[in-house]
Order: structure tokens, then C-alpha cells, then sequence
């Protein structure tokens, strides 16, 4: 299908219908058959598992995996999200050490996006033999991770680990509800199914997690830093009320490290860069303008409190050239 008949698709877009055809279409396709949720925490799979549940009810069986490249204290929020708001059991699935693992010594970005996409698939393969009748999996792939895993040309930008990290062979049917959407229609079913407008609104997450935005090979220390990072700049957007005005925010941690001087010593840490663009489509983006007194609080806050981390540099780039993130 040609993008252009996708806009036309999307501009006479109603929630509404999309939710009922949506339903109607999961039923037919299902049948009595289980559904296993690949439950991320992030917007598009949050809304995926609302919208299958009113759809297939008990028929659902949601996982959230732990790999260990979440946000911080994002399992446990997710986790708490489903059961006090929808009373959606969501099934915990510890795999830190299996993705620390698989990752050690990979430092190439589409690999590191081939390995978390199987790992997460070779999970639910393992999870869906323990459940009867379980022979779907649901992810909530969005259309531009599509575009960006193989264009109309053929030429790919960058492997999306929900697209291009999936295996040829599977033992589950892929269920993909919102393929030919991008976010912002995500966001507006979401909103009429009733996701608390605080999660809807919350920054976009890539499905590889923190694994693509520490640069180079990924360890558990320098995902602690990152976590660590991004939640001051996520704190300080909050307080500056700038939080809702950008579209998306992030810290990346770069291999690089620099001199620096702490309490009087040398110290020689790793560099972060703050990200923050506006996009309607996640197709193309503008940096975010940030004031430079919050930069410098989230600059200092950084420097300070986390110990590992002595430079902190602002990305002005804007997709094109550069893409969002930075793997």
C-alpha cells in the first residue's frame, strides 16, 4: 500500500469505529484460540492490551518482560498500572541476566536490535507452550516502525525489534492491530479506552529499551547510570512544566569518557547527551528548544548525583538528518 493512500487512510481516522472493527476483526481472526501480549509498558502495547481485553477477555494472557533495559522502577509501575486500572493480570517475566547476557560484547546497533528481538520471542515461545490453546502473539507495532524497518524502496533505516528482529519461522501467529497507525491515533484510542491521559502522555519508549540509547555494548552498570540520568531530566521537564510541550525526552550514554575534577580530584567519566524533540508522526522531528537555566539544572543535578557520568552535551539535530534515537 503507498503512503499516500495511508494519509488519506488516516485523515478520515475515528477512534470509535477503529475500536469496534478492531474487535470485531481480533474476534474473527482468534477464535477460541489464546492470546499472549507482548506487554512492554509503553503506549502502543499498554493500549494493545486494553483493547485485546475487551476484545477476548480471559482469552488474553499478558507478559511483561523485565529485561533489565527499562526506565526506572518501569515493571513495577506497569505491573500496578494494569491490575489497579483495568484488573489485567500481568505476568512478570525476570530475563535480566538472559539480555545482559545475549548483549555482552555486541556493540553494533542493528545487531543489538536482532538479538533483543529474539530473545523476546524465543520468551514468549517458552511462555506460550505452558498455556493451552495459546497460538498468537500481539505486539503493538505501529506503522513507522514499519517504514523504518523496510521502506517502500527496500532501504532500511533501522531494524525495529518487533519487525525486522523477528524470526522467519514461528511457532505463534503475529496479531498486530495497529500496523498501519502511527502514534498519535495510538494515543487517541488509548484515550477513548480509558488509559489514565497521564500514561498516555508519557514520552515514546523504543521496544529495545535502554539497550540502543547506551551506546556500544550494553552492561548493567551503565544502564544503572542511564536510569539514573534520565530520571533527572524527566524530573526537571516536570518542574519546568515543559514536560507536555515535548513530544519525546532522553538521556543517551555515550562510550566516550572525559576529564573532569570532583571535590577537587580528577575524575575521567562517561559522557551523556540530552535528546528532546517535537514530531507528530515520529517521521520526522525538530530538536525541542529547552531554556538554558533548565539545561544547566539538569546539567548540574546530573554531574552531581550520578557517579559515573562528569560531561553532559545538548543534541540539536533534527531527523533528518539524524534519526531520534541515536541507535
Amino acid at each position: 500500500m503507498k503512503s499516500k493512500n495511508k494519509n488519506s487512510k488516516i485523515q478520515s481516522f475515528d477512534a470509535n469505529e477503529f475500536i469496534a472493527q478492531s474487535i470485531e476483526n481480533i474476534r474473527n481472526q482468534v477464535g477460541k484460540e489464546k492470546v499472549l501480549c507482548a506487554l512492554s509498558g509503553g503506549v502502543d502495547s499498554s493500549v494493545l492490551a486494553v483493547l485485546l481485553h475487551k476484545a477476548i477477555g480471559k482469552q488474553l494472557v499478558c507478559f511483561h518482560v523485565d529485561t533489565g533495559l527499562m526506565r526506572a522502577d518501569e515493571s513495577k509501575n506497569v505491573i500496578k498500572l494494569f491490575k489497579e486500572n483495568f484488573k489485567i493480570k500481568v505476568n512478570l517475566v525476570n530475563a535480566q541476566k538472559d539480555f545482559f547476557a545475549k548483549l555482552k560484547g555486541v556493540k553494533d546497533p542493528e545487531k543489538k536490535r536482532m538479538v533483543i528481538g529474539k530473545l523476546y520471542v524465543d520468551l514468549f515461545e517458552k511462555e506460550a507452550k505452558k498455556i493451552p490453546d495459546c497460538k498468537w502473539l500481539a505486539q503493538g507495532t505501529i506503522y513507522s516502525d514499519v517504514l523504518e524497518s523496510l521502506n517502500e524502496e527496500g532501504k532500511k533505516v533501522k531494524s525495529h525489534h518487533n519487525v525486522g528482529g523477528l524470526p522467519k519461522k514461528m511457532n505463534l501467529k503475529v496479531l498486530e492491530p495497529f500496523r498501519e497507525l502511527f502514534k498519535p491515533k495510538v494515543c487517541e484510542i488509548g484515550l477513548k479506552l480509558n488509559v489514565p491521559k497521564e500514561y498516555i502522555e508519557r514520552h515514546p519508549f523504543p521496544g529495545p529499551g535502554l539497550g540502543i540509547r547506551v551506546l556500544g555494548e550494553v552492561t548493567p552498570e551503565k544502564v544503572a547510570l542511564l536510569q539514573k540520568a534520565d530520571a533527572i531530566f524527566t524530573d526537571e521537564l516536570r518542574k519546568a512544566k515543559l514536560y507536555n510541550s515535548i513530544w519525546q525526552g532522553f538521556v543517551v550514554l555515550l562510550p566516550v569518557q572525559s576529564t573532569g575534577v570532583k571535590d577537587g580530584n580528577r575524575t575521567f567519566d562517561y559522557s551523556c547527551v540530552i535528546r528532546a524533540v517535537n514530531s507528530k508522526d515520529a517521521m520526522a522531528a525538530e530538536w525541542a528548544e529547552i531554556p538554558y537555566s533548565v539545561l544547566a539544572k539538569v546539567s548540574a543535578r546530573i554531574c552531581k548525583e550520578v557517579s559515573g557520568i562528569s560531561r553532559v552535551v545538548y543534541d540539536i539535530t533534527n531527523k533528518p538528518p539524524a534519526t531520534i534515537e541515536w541507535e
